[in-house]
């Protein structure tokens, strides 16, 4: 099929002036357009298509969902084409910008080079910055074309291996390859050959890969980049460089732009940085970099106007010197180990845009002279400091702010007048102040044009009832406002006034009217007076995500049109006095991942559709007069984390299928979070800051009642106490690994506790007591080493307490109320008939069942004989006539040996009275001899 994207007309068109121009030889106008050219390189393009003939294109297979090639047409000359440029002499086609100017997806261009490019033997300048090639190599072709002096594939999802073909564009200036995470470099040789090189980008790319790379350390930072004394621009961003900056950085002396930001880089700032005198942007932020801002560093850099060293380990104070650096326009210094006060020549750098110091040890005054000739100031950050304003009350400054964050300093108590003189502000974050009183009138008209409002943890009071918010994201939690709700313009995206003292019909303020749909999607209305029934005019904020309403007073039952919110993550409605069941319609809300109506008066069964909402983490419903079974689609649930159904009047058993939890099943991890899915979060505006939103629970673990917030992902519990549950506690809950705490007390469960609960080994919280347990204490319950609540009191346990440290050290009225129990903590020692200890008692149990085995066996082997024998005659005949021939052979064989050692015994008799006479004969012979000798010796004397 024939290829009609614009993007490849505009290619063949190309290559075919470049044709005919080049070949042809045809003739330009003085005004450097083609006089005839695009008229016959359209009537060969139209003759070449006749044909069924394809001209080939750079990028193939492309899509261009924004139309952005919307003007490359064979009705106008190609020069005039978006993105590209010719030169007015010849006519030739010099530069493509084909480089996504929005930096988002719907303007993406998506495909693949093609070797068609090295036809465009004159281009200088290649940008397909920001586009989509689908994680396919940087093709080595590129390397071919001699003439190009600038390469940017910025950000353009390549992948693979950076070809070594680069190194033949001898007259390449500026190379931009970073921004690509997959790609990867293995051998650096071909970079030194770019002598011309100016710009050198290889931010987020895999430099490890080249064993020659460095001299000596494979972590440190390459030693071949100092050698490359032509750049001006250098990026290294977040390239995974371990070590110190090398002092040879100095040898880069022209450099004009140095980041290394997001990286491991560690000891101090370098004392040869401060000879790059040409430097105007340096960024090192999100690094290790310790000890103090030297002056003489960075005090001698005077054409430096962008300073970024922020999340790093920087400590001391701020050097004075930097208020000799009259170029600079951005000052980045937030997240380190400063103290010390601000400098008050900081005050004088009239061309500062943007000061940001938060999150450090500064402490001190700050007046209007610290601010003296900021005029340009637009962004102003000191949050979580200890600086006090100190400014009169008629002070004017000198700038027009963008944005304020001074959350954590001291700015009140009296709401700060000066604020009304600042007419473009888009932020206002003023949260834990200290200002006291009453909202000025003039404020809330002042703040109509604000995107976002902080005010929240202060004092401030005032009347809401008749007041209009407009700002994107208004937060005022934990104030004193008083009054009914306040009303909502259609831009309010985040609204939050938790823990004030407003009251009112709730109804008034959901079926309030407004000229178009509205946008919010966080609501938070928790910890106030509000009172009345819901109604049903949620169907009006259909983009609710995240809505909050728990502690207040409101009633009635939970309405059918609260299904309409379709996108909604989390509902808390908990501490109310709501009634009836749970709505049908919330299973409409297939993206719910949170749950909490505990402390109402809900009643009925528990849905079984709630185990076909696969994204449900969290499940709150204690305290209320819920009954029936636990159902057992609660298992399909394989991403809960928290499970708390305790306090209501369920019955039956406890599902056996709670292994299937996988969630609870593993352990937990903050890489893992999947609980991330239910944070609400808002980009800023401004450098890119976002607020973050996460949920909170309070949750009754060892104990008492918790508030859980940033840590809640971590949290694993089952809580299903209070309850009528009856059997037993089931073996697979065992093997929920990763479970913190285990409530199943005041129910009715009998049997034995599970021999494996040993195996839950982050166990922190048991609580089993006011049951009908019986049997002894598992002694794998000492393998729980991170218990550290544990309560089994008023069972029917008996036998031994298992000893370990961690056991003997709890209270003994956690063990109270089960007479057969004994051993420390409790004062009743142990008998010797009540078991010995430790192992013992694992020794007694294997010995016990050894006699019942082997009296099983006797049992079953006798009968299984003797049964046969007693109803078969045929067998029973056969059986006695083979112990008949057993016997005879036996008395045979018995009879003949004992013949065979009669007779043996016999001739060994015989043989030994023999050999007994021989002795005796040769004895007197020896005798006879003897007494021969003596008379014989007796006659010659």
């Amino acid at each position: 099929m024939r290829d009609s994207s614009p993007f490849i007309v505009l290619v063949r068109a190309i290559l075919l002036q470049f044709y005919f121009c080049n070949h042809e030889k045809l003739r330009v106008d003085h005004g450097g357009s083609l006089v005839s050219c695009l008229k016959l390189m359209q009537n060969k393009f139209l003759s070449l298509q006749r044909k069924g003939e394809t001209c080939p294109s750079p990028i193939q297979t492309v899509t261009d969902p924004a139309n952005r090639l919307s003007s490359w047409s064979l009705t106008e000359g190609c020069c005039g084409w978006a993105g590209v440029r010719c030169d007015n002499v010849s006519g030739r086609v010099f530069e493509l910008h084909l480089g996504n100017p929005e930096d988002s997806g719907t303007s993406t261009l998506v495909g693949k080079l093609s070797p068609a490019l090295l036809e465009l033997e004159h281009l200088k300048f290649l940008n397909l910055s920001l586009n989509n090639f689908r994680g396919t190599p940087i093709p080595s072709f590129l390397g071919s074309m001699s003439s190009l002096t600038y390469l940017n594939l910025w950000g353009a999802s390549f992948g693979g291996l950076v070809p070594h073909q680069l190194g033949n564009l001898s007259s390449l200036r500026q190379l931009y390859l970073g921004g690509n995470s997959g790609l990867y470099v293995d051998n650096f040789n071909w970079i030194s050959l770019l002598s011309s090189l100016e710009s050198l980008d290889l931010g987020w790319i895999d430099l490890h890969r080249d064993i020659h790379w460095l001299d000596y350390d494979i972590h440190n930072m390459p030693n071949w980049l100092f050698n490359l004394s032509s750049l001006l621009v250098l990026d290294l961003s977040d390239n995974s460089l371990v070590g110190q900056i090398p002092s040879t950085i100095s040898n880069l002396h022209n450099l004009n732009y140095l980041n290394l930001s997001v990286n491991m880089l560690i000891g101090r700032i370098p004392e040869s940085l401060g000879q790059l005198k040409q430097l105007e942007i340096l960024s090192i932020f999100s690094n290790f970099l310790c000890g103090p801002i030297i002056p003489y560093q960075l005090g001698n850099l005077s054409f430096l106007s962008y300073l970024d060293l922020h999340g790093n380990k920087l400590n001391g104070p701020i050097p004075s010197q930097l208020g000799n650096l009259s170029s600079l326009s951005y000052l980045y210094l937030h997240s380190n180990e400063l103290n010390g006060t601000l400098p008050t020549n900081l005050g004088l750098l009239s061309n500062l845009v943007a000061l940001r110091i938060g999150n450090n040890s500064i402490e001190g005054t700050i007046s209007g002279v610290n601010f003296a000739k900021l005029s340009k100031l637009k962004y102003l950050d000191m949050h979580l400091t200890s600086v006090v304003f100190n400014v009169s009350h008629n002070w004017i400054p000198p700038f027009q702010l963008q944005h304020i964050l001074l959350r954590g300093c001291k700015l009140g108590p009296t709401f700060p007048v000066w604020l009304q003189t600042q007419r473009f502000l888009q932020t206002l974050r003023l949260y834990n102040v200290g200002i006291v009183g009453t909202v000025p009138k003039w404020f809330w008209m002042w703040a109509s044009n604000i995107q976002t409002i902080y005010l929240g943890y202060n004092q401030i009071s005032g009347n809401l009832s008749h007041v209009l918010i407009n700002s994107t994201i208004f937060h005022a939690d934990s104030n004193r406002f008083v009054g009914q709700l306040p009303h909502l313009s259609p831009n309010v995206v985040l609204f939050s006034i938790a823990y004030n003292s407003l009251s009112g019909q709730i109804s008034s303020f959901l079926c309030q009217k407004m000229n178009k749909r509205s946008k919010l999607r966080m609501l938070d209305l928790s910890n106030n007076a509000l009172s009345g029934e819901l109604g049903h005019c949620l169907m009006l904020w259909q983009s609710l995500t995240h809505l909050n309403l728990g502690s207040n007073n409101l009633s009635g039952e939970i309405p059918e049109s609260i299904g309409s919110l379709f996108s909604l993550k989390a509902l808390h409605l908990h501490n109310n006095s709501f009634s009836g069941g749970i709505p049908l319609s919330l299973n409409n809300c297939t993206v719910l991942g949170l749950i909490d109506f505990a402390e109402n008066k809900l009643t009925g069964n528990i849905p079984s559709w709630i185990g076909e909402r696969p994204r449900l983490m969290v499940i709150r419903l204690r305290s209320n007069e819920f009954f029936g079974d636990i159902p057992q689609q609660i298992c399909r649930l394989s991403s809960l984390i928290i499970l708390d159904l305790a306090n209501n009047r369920l019955s039956g058993s406890i599902p056996r299928c709670l292994n299937n939890i996988s969630a609870m099943a593993t352990i937990p991890s903050a890489i893992d979070d999947k609980f991330s899915t239910l944070e609400f979060s808002i980009y800023l505006g401004f450098q890119g800051d976002y607020l973050r939103y996460r949920e909170d629970l309070i949750l009754v673990v060892k104990g008492r009642k918790s508030t859980y917030n940033n840590i809640l992902p971590l949290v694993r519990i089952v809580d299903l106490s209070c309850n009528n549950l009856s059997g037993g506690i089931p073996i697979e809950i065992s093997s929920l690994f990763g479970l913190q705490s285990l409530n199943l007390s005041r129910n009715h469960l009998m049997g034995r506790i599970p021999e494996n609960i040993g195996g839950m080994k982050y166990m922190e919280s048991l609580d089993l007591s006011n049951n009908h347990l019986s049997g002894e204490i598992p002694q794998r319950i000492t393998n729980l080493t991170f218990l550290s609540y544990l309560d089994l009191s008023y069972n029917n346990l008996s036998g031994r307490i298992p000893s370990s440290t961690q056991l003997q050290s709890f209270n003994p009225l956690d063990f109270i109320g089960n007479p057969e129990l004994c051993g420390a903590p409790l004062l009743k020692n142990c008998t010797e008939n009540e078991g010995p200890q430790g192992d013992e008692n694992v020794e007694g149990s294997e010995r016990s069942w050894f006699y019942i085995g082997a009296a099983t066996g006797f049992i079953v082997g006798f009968w299984g004989v003797c049964g046969a024998l007693l109803c078969k005659r045929a067998w029973r005949r056969a059986y006695f006539k083979f112990l008949n021939n057993i016997k005879d052979r036996v008395y045979v064989v018995t009879a003949l040996k004992w013949s065979w050692v009669c007779y043996h015994f016999r001739r060994y008799h015989m043989i030994r009275i023999t050999w007994d006479c021989i002795l005796t004969g040769l004895g007197c012979l020896r005798g006879c001899n003897q007494k021969g000798r003596e008379e014989r010796g007796g006659g010659e004397s």
